[in-house]
């Protein structure tokens, strides 16, 4: 099957059959067959050889791609997965599913131990920069004081990366700015209820940065879940931004500061944000489109319009309503 997950950033533990697996992380249920588990997805995207899990119920499972070798799912779901798809029966499939995936890969961590890094003979690096095992970084690029570049990061020729910024597990393009203190390729909010309580579920995907961006200060940039966040060509990224994980930002957009951008969001190309726009999970905003400052969008917005407002809509419709509010307000005002 395709390897899914990037081995400069990962390491891999397995491959393991699905029993021994189960074993690993001591986790008890029947199962109809005991395929090699080679990789992780997301349920609709898994590919041969991948582990995948269901949170949700019937209607879920029957989205599950059908190269899945297997997935976690909960009783009233389970007969709803595709035929080929082994099921393992838990109560928390994605807690389950979390214990599986860091029996079969693990997060290099900043000290792995591994290759020489490569570095082009032009690149200029501070004395104080700290460069990871594999990492590789090209012509001419600038690495500033007490910037650290995890294991197996790729930065390609021309490339600035500022004081103290840090990225791991991302590929950065040519001809990118990351600015001081930006944080490039850390995990991305997941968060699932286990036996304990609330724990993290492991992200393993990478962060792809695109030629001639500019990422601003203090901006946020998380990896993606099982595949990648993506950053556009010419995309241009303000201060203290917060892009979350499988975010994919198309090219030549513009992200002012303050703004947050929530899970497996899409934005097409040459979309412009003002600032302290916050955006809600899942969202698809369409080519052109054109963002008020402080807008909070709930829905997705069409392309080339203008939105605004709280929940956000038509920036015209938005300004006609707060207008109406004014004469309602202004017309209880007057003397009787």
């Amino acid at each position: 099957g395709l390897m899914t997950i990037d081995q400069r950033c990962y390491k891999s533990l397995g491959p393991h059959k699905l029993r021994t697996l189960l074993n690993i992380c001591d986790i008890t249920a029947e199962i109809a067959n005991d395929p090699e588990i080679t990789g992780l997805s997301s349920a609709s995207d898994a590919r041969q050889g991948d582990l995948c899990f269901v949170e949700g119920g019937p209607k879920q499972a029957s989205e599950t791609s059908p190269d899945a070798a297997a997935c976690f799912v909960k009783e009233n779901a389970a007969a709803n997965l595709p035929e080929s798809v082994v099921a393992i029966i838990v109560d928390q499939p994605r807690f389950a599913h979390k214990l599986a995936s860091e029996a079969l890969f693990e997060l290099k961590d900043w000290l792995f131990p591994g290759d020489a890094p490569a570095i082009h003979a032009s690149a200029q690096i501070a004395p104080t920069a700290t460069i990871g095992a594999g990492a590789a970084i090209g012509e001419d690029a600038r690495i500033g004081p007490g910037a650290v570049i995890g294991p197996g990061v790729q930065i390609g020729a021309r490339t600035a990366i500022g004081p103290n910024a840090v990225l791991r597990c991302a590929l950065i393009g040519n001809d990118v700015s990351v600015y001081a203190g930006a944080q490039i390729g850390e995990a991305g909010f997941g968060v699932t209820p286990g036996p304990e309580g609330g724990e993290d579920a492991p992200q393993w995907g990478r962060v792809i940065i695109q030629d001639h961006v500019t990422i601003g200060a203090n901006t946020c940039i998380d990896r993606g879940a099982f595949d990648d966040t993506i950053i556009g060509e010419r995309t241009k990224i303000d201060n203290l931004v917060q892009i979350a994980h499988n975010v994919i930002v198309g090219r030549n957009v513009v992200i002012a500061s303050f703004t947050g951008i929530s899970g497996t969001s899409t934005i097409g190309d040459g979309v412009a944000m003002g600032g302290r726009v916050g955006i809600k999970d899942h969202i698809h905003i369409g080519v052109g489109a054109r963002i008020a400052a402080a807008a909070g969008i709930m829905r997705d917005v069409p392309a080339g319009e203008t939105w605004g407002g709280v929940p956000a809509k038509p920036l015209r419709q938005y300004f006609r309503e707060v207008a109406w509010i004014e004469k309602q307000v202004a017309a209880k005002k007057k003397p009787t």
